[in-house]
């Protein structure tokens, strides 16, 4: 079995291999792409980009009907991004200023903009609410009368979501936990806090309460915790709608739906949570007789992670007879900070032996000062030596959005493939860049 086999369920779509054995995306030579482009370089497939976004839109709609695909911007956005975003059709879930005003640079509609986060700060809430936003989904009892007052002084009803903690334990790492009851997100249903939040929301001048969110986390691998969530969600909606006329029309369940990083880890397909999710809204609205209401999801990673790929360039190599071969690349921790921040597990490839078949077990190291990284622990690959071009998949979400400056490093250019062309949709950092800021 050849190494794209092996990899096919984590390499883009348009993976493929040129005639003197090199790794091609979207028609161009990945070696080729790190020689004119330089390391680190990410590399976004276009083609398959837009497909995931389409079978979200298709899974979803032919399973429920009256649903919003939005895009959870922080997995990585930047304006090309959010160009296709766009053009797909979808929507988008922003966490902050910065987020919301790339959307706007692009003329996004801002209809299908949602705005979330724990800590909104006043002035990201008038920045909101003055381009008109679609939905602000208020996160806790502070927010309710900021964003209140902010309307109110703009002249507008602003329409809101409240974010809800289920209580519930998604079984995932405990860093992207959020539907746990010891969590800084959400309004606990089983504490009241939720139902004081709609009780205000409802006598708020210029707040109109039209739905109820959750989100239990990130790589979440089975549907039972999103059924679980919605049928406590909705039994929470009718004791709204009988003890204080909560008018139930739209109904978010998030996103976190769970990708593959590695060959031993398969996750479901898209289709797997459309249907899980639909049918728990449309039993559990018909068992509490209720109107089935708009349904929104907010997929991130499912989105964007498997289309883009980090390419890096090797250097040092560092043999321990007995315990481990280390093979350091050029990039790291500042701009792939997943392994050291939450133990993630990746795979790797030679993008110019793919199709060697001797293989030995390495770990890919960065290069920055921390022993802590490390991005792929042993991994199979054939012989590197330095100046090969390694490859990790599955790096198109959270790795660029997560960068950092570590060690005063440049973050890396960002390239986008599509039909054997490839254009940069972000240069690389200069050392002028790292210093645009400081005053002396």
């Amino acid at each position: 079995m050849s190494v794209l086999d092996r990899m096919s369920a984590l390499l883009p779509d348009t993976a493929g291999v040129s005639e003197n054995g090199h790794l091609t995306l979207g028609g161009c030579d990945v070696v080729q792409l790190a020689a004119e482009f330089g390391t680190p370089l990410y590399v976004f497939d276009e083609a398959t980009l837009r497909q995931t976004c389409a079978e979200y839109r298709r899974a979803f709609s032919q399973s429920y009907g009256d649903v919003i695909v939005i895009y959870a911007a922080k997995a990585f956005i930047n304006r090309a991004l959010a160009m296709i975003i766009k053009e797909e059709g979808l929507g988008l879930d922003v966490v902050s200023g910065g987020e919301l005003s790339i959307a706007r640079s692009v003329d996004f509609p801002v209809e299908k903009v949602y705005f979330h986060g724990n800590n909104k700060l006043r002035e990201e809430i008038e920045l909101a609410i003055s381009c008109r936003v679609g939905r602000i989904v208020v996160d806790n009892l502070y927010e309710l009368p900021l964003v209140n007052e902010v309307a109110k002084e703009a002249g507008i009803i602003q329409d809101i979501l409240i974010r809800l903690n289920p209580g519930i334990d998604a079984h995932t790492h405990r860093h992207v936990a959020t539907g746990v009851i010891d969590s800084k997100f959400g309004l606990p249903i089983a504490l009241g806090q939720a139902e004081e939040a709609v009780v205000k929301a409802m006598s708020s001048s210029n707040l109109r309460l039209i739905g109820l969110h959750v989100h239990l986390g990130s790589l979440i691998f089975a549907a039972e915790p999103y059924q679980e969530a919605i049928r406590i969600v909705f039994q929470f909606a009718a004791e709204m709608r009988e003890g204080h006329g909560l008018d139930f029309r739209e109904f978010s369940p998030g996103g976190g739906f769970a990708i593959q990083y590695t060959r031993d880890a398969p996750a479901q397909g898209v289709a797997y949570y459309a249907g899980a999710i639909a049918e728990a809204v449309q039993s559990s609205s018909k068992e509490l007789g209720m109107q089935l209401p708009r349904l929104v999801v907010e997929p991130g990673r499912a989105i964007v992670g498997r289309s883009g790929v980090a390419v890096y360039r090797a250097g040092a190599t560092k043999d321990i007879p007995g315990v481990r071969r280390y093979v350091s690349v050029d990039g790291g921790m500042a701009d792939n900070i997943r392994p050291a921040l939450y133990g993630s597990s990746y795979e790797a490839l030679v993008a110019n032996k793919v199709t060697e078949d001797e293989v030995e077990q390495v770990s890919i190291a960065g290069k920055f000062c921390e022993s802590g990284d490390i991005l792929v622990k042993d991994v199979e690959v054939p012989r590197v030596v330095p100046g090969d071009t390694v490859v990790i998949p599955v790096a198109g979400a959270y790795c660029l959005s997560l960068a950092s400056n570590y060690n005063a490093s440049l973050k890396p250019a960002i390239a986008l493939v599509k039909e054997g062309k490839a254009r940069l949709i972000r240069r690389r950092e200069s050392y002028d860049d790292l210093m645009r800021c400081d005053l002396v």
